[in-house]
């Protein structure tokens, strides 16, 4: 029997885990209701504290091309940070830095980082925690690899904390291009799946 390969994108919600089970009292994607075949998971990770694009699929090809790290496939986030942002931390981000990921140092790969003005973006439920005092601006990082909550390892190096953390991009493919709410799914056509593989437009 043919299995029909499909996949499918979703803007994951912040505090949602990228497995379908519920985990240490925190939700899954099976919280969401989502209507997918049973065989369909999630390709990768997105931390429970970040948001934004995640992709599913039942296609194994699709999968590993995606996942293989030597494809260098690009993903993209849009990164509130606190604190002002000047020229010389903007530098640092897009340099190779040595960062400690579960107990090794990883020497991260260079990549692209620029200021972004305030961009227009869905309220985060809970809202994250600001302190009136301390400014906030927003970043926008392309990474070419994806080590365990790197970004926000990132930020810390260069003394801008995280406080939000969205995944826009994965290749090609934009939340923006698939009019993507928080919580919502599409089934991707044939056309965005080899946008989602192909470099950064």
């Amino acid at each position: 029997m043919n299995v029909e390969t499909s996949c499918y994108a979703l803007n994951k919600p912040f505090g949602v885990l990228s497995q379908f089970t519920d985990e240490g009292g925190h939700p899954g994607l099976g919280s969401l209701s989502l209507d997918l075949p049973k065989d369909v998971y999630p390709v990768g990770r997105l931390d429970r504290d970040s948001e934004g694009l995640i992709l599913l699929s039942n296609d194994s090809s699709f999968i590993h091309e995606l996942l293989e790290p030597s494809n260098g496939h690009s993903r993209t986030y849009m990164v509130q940070v606190e604190g002002d942002v000047n020229s010389g931390q903007i530098e640092a981000l897009k340099s190779p830095m040595d960062l400690r990921i579960k107990k090794q140092v990883h020497r991260t790969k260079s990549c692209e980082a620029k200021l972004l003005p305030t961009p227009v973006v869905e309220d985060r439920i809970p809202p994250i925690r600001e302190r009136k005092s301390i400014p906030t601006n927003w970043l926008e990082i392309t990474l070419t690899e994806g080590k365990n909550r790197q970004v926000r390892k990132m930020t810390a190096h260069v003394g801008l904390p995280t406080l939000r953390l969205i995944r826009t991009q994965i290749g090609g493919l934009s939340l923006d291009s698939l009019n993507l709410q928080s919580g919502a799914l599409v089934l991707l056509s044939s056309e965005q799946i080899v946008r989602a593989l192909s470099a950064r437009v």
